[in-house]
């Protein structure tokens, strides 16, 4: 009787992995591009805005599903002449736990979170908490990979599923060696941490200088922003911010004594709410300006005329 031989394929290599990584996003942020410019023309920018959430969810597990789901080749794995092992594969709930785990619980965090913290203020301390580990130990595990060559996903570290590579290994080719990335990483990692407990530990107690002190009168004393530092010591920056939307000292417009009925039309077109830091396109429309700044940032042109937008040129408006 014959026996069949069943070939082995070698380990993919550091370089195959990172590749297919950068091309899937890449295919990924085209495909949503042009969902972007479908959706936007049947339900306009306003709809667009306030789905993009979904719209980046959806895309993402298309693509995945039809990929990964299918137990074929990503276009990037593809690309790189790699693919996941067939023995992790062939399994349903490994599938689904690789095209899941890394998206649903974003989304969940991003669009549900809000929501959640207005009806237990507390849970807002442990969600922040848990976003900073998953952040960390995406991190460390890209300093893992860095350094040792495999799992370059933390979900894929965690169910040990690996890449495999139909290009066999060439013995006189030494393959680029990417462990100082990792090891750079991981110091910058510590120095975070480091930082994070200096904040928490408590602060070296201040002595408290009499205000009718001769010192507290001193014309030299340091100052910051053309205040004295002995102001700021007690100083609410929330208090201030919530107070300078509504009677600020860069405008003469007093949104109080304002009727209801203008101030509906100060609604800012992106965000939907009240406009407190007007600023105005060169096409002449009007924003707030968090808000076409982030826009601009992902996409160059006005979201209302298409025109092309340059964030240099942005003016705020104070009194409108």
């Amino acid at each position: 009787m014959f026996q069949t031989h069943v070939p082995s394929f070698p380990p993919a290599q550091q370089a195959q992995i990172i590749r297919a990584h950068q091309r899937d996003l890449i295919h990924v942020s085209s495909l949503r591009e042009q969902t972007d410019n479908i959706l936007r023309s049947w339900f306009g920018t306003r709809w667009l805005t306030r789905f993009d959430k979904e719209v980046e969810l959806c895309v993402r597990l298309v693509y995945e599903a039809l990929t990964t789901g299918r137990v074929i080749q990503t276009l990037g794995e593809e690309y790189t002449n790699t693919w996941v092992h067939p023995k992790w594969a062939r399994s349903p709930r490994i599938r689904a736990a690789l095209i899941l785990l890394p998206i649903i619980p974003p989304y969940i965090l991003t669009r549900l979170g809000p929501s959640l913290y207005a009806r237990c203020p507390r849970s807002k301390g442990i969600a922040n908490a848990a976003v900073n580990a998953l952040e960390v130990a995406g991190e460390v595990n890209l300093a893992l990979f860095y350094i040792s060559g495999v799992y370059y996903r933390l979900v894929r570290r965690l169910l040990g599923v690996p890449h495999i590579s139909a290009t066999p290994i060439d013995p006189n080719t030494r393959p680029p060696s990417y462990s100082l990335l990792g090891i750079l990483i991981l110091v910058r990692i510590g120095y975070r941490l480091l930082n994070y407990f200096r904040a928490r530990s408590p602060p070296p107690a201040l002595s408290i200088v009499d205000e009718k002190s001769p010192s507290a009168d001193n014309s030299d004393e340091a100052q910051l922003d053309g205040r004295p530092v002995s102001t700021l010591l007690n100083y609410d920056p929330e208090a201030d911010l919530a107070s300078s939307d509504e009677k600020g000292d860069l405008t003469i417009l007093d949104l109080e004594t304002v009727p209801g009925s203008v101030r509906a039309s100060r609604t800012c077109t992106l965000c939907l709410e009240e406009r407190t830091a007007t600023c105005v396109t060169e096409c002449g429309h009007l924003f707030d300006w968090n808000c076409i700044y982030s826009w601009g940032r992902e996409k160059a042109e006005c979201p209302l005329c298409r025109q092309s937008l340059n964030l240099t040129k942005l003016l705020p408006i104070y009194n409108l």
